[in-house]
């Protein structure tokens, strides 16, 4: 059975930004020919940094309630708080429900080395985008919820316990760890029986039968989760990066059951596949307007399932599957797009 790697549409998106967007954004940070080579990073060797070991200085104080906000963001921001004023997130999630062992576990999305990748070129927007704007994304997508204001204190402690984990990481630099860990879908639609079967066997435990988590304590105490639901009013919005099948399928295998590192995964690609398929077939809340995501149509993720399309497939082929003819015929507009570009940058050499 055929199959392909997560990662390969990196390059075609890298060949079709070409002279545009990955150019500015190679612009905003420091290159090797300036006198710095980056080099590589690599979290899977990298200590850990202590928040403890902080002082007890503005810094410290904004990085440690940061941490705060990272691990029990229900107990603060969430839709459960007793302040009206501070209920930015829609659900009673933390960051942390993604972004594992406070946001610093390879392949679980870590914040470590963040401040010195952004500002950043992001195909969502189509534009750079700054750590500020990143964590209002999620705000709005993975925790449902509204953006924090710029100035608040709220956003100011995100962005130094950021700063915080991402100290010593040269800007430009490679880091191993980052993100998650490409693994190789089948070139089938996602088997939701199978599925099931998967999620019966290996999450049912913690995240319940019907998929609701299990509370630290009652509804309304605004004390979160001990296992997040994975579906359902108090998970993340369809807009959210977790809701792609892909990118779902990459965390669960890396990082699930709980416990699981990307040294000991004990589900294999197929069954992370089709348990993410399972998982995603669930109702969860609606983020309004996604049709005004990744505005240059021609870059955005083929595991996006919300429409407008431009590759001519159906919905439910970007959402479930089969990917591999996804992955080409946007390798093919990549190259058509790049030798647009080619074109018309030898066009304006010309006019010159």
């Amino acid at each position: 059975m055929n199959r392909f790697r997560t990662s390969t549409l990196a390059v075609a998106t890298m060949l079709a930004l070409g002279g545009n967007a990955y150019g500015q954004a190679a612009a905003a940070a420091p290159s090797a020919a300036e006198g710095i080579a980056p080099g590589k990073v690599s979290l899977l060797e990298r200590a850990r940094p202590s928040i403890e070991s902080l002082p007890d200085d503005e810094y410290g104080k904004l990085a440690r309630y940061g941490h705060e906000l990272t691990t029990r963001t229900f107990a603060h921001i969430g839709p459960e708080v007793k302040d009206p004023a501070m209920r930015f997130a829609g659900n009673n999630l933390a960051c942390t429900s993604c972004h594992q062992e406070n946001a610093a576990k390879p392949f679980a999305m870590p914040w470590v080395g963040v401040s010195a990748a952004f500002p950043r070129y992001r195909g969502r927007e189509d534009a750079l985008s700054t750590v500020e704007e990143r964590v209002n994304g999620c705000m709005e997508r993975s925790m449902n919820g509204k953006p924090l204001p710029l100035d608040s204190r709220e956003m100011k402690a995100f962005t130094t316990y950021i700063h915080f984990l991402s100290r010593g990481i040269p800007v430009g630099a490679k880091i191993e760890g980052a993100a998650t860990k490409p693994v190789e879908v089948p070139n089938r639609r996602a088997d939701m029986a199978a599925g099931e079967a998967v999620f019966k066997a290996n999450c049912e435990v913690c995240h319940g039968e019907d998929g609701q988590g299990r509370r630290m304590g009652v509804a309304g105490d605004a004390q979160g989760y001990l296992f997040p639901p994975l579906w359902g009013d108090d998970s993340f919005n369809n807009g959210a990066g977790m809701n792609r099948i892909l990118m779902a399928t990459r965390f669960i295998k890396y990082n699930m059951p709980q416990g699981v590192t990307h040294q000991t995964a004990v589900l294999s690609d197929d069954e992370a596949f089709d348990v993410a398929g399972y998982i995603l077939s669930k109702p969860r809340p609606v983020k309004a307007n996604l049709e005004k995501d990744f505005p240059a149509r021609w870059n955005k993720p083929i595991d996006a399932a919300f429409p407008p399309y431009v590759d001519g497939a159906p919905a439910d082929q970007h959402k479930y599957g089969p990917f591999p003819p996804l992955a080409e015929k946007a390798r093919e507009m990549a190259r058509k797009r790049a030798e647009e570009l080619k074109l018309q940058r030898a066009a304006s050499v010309v006019a010159q």
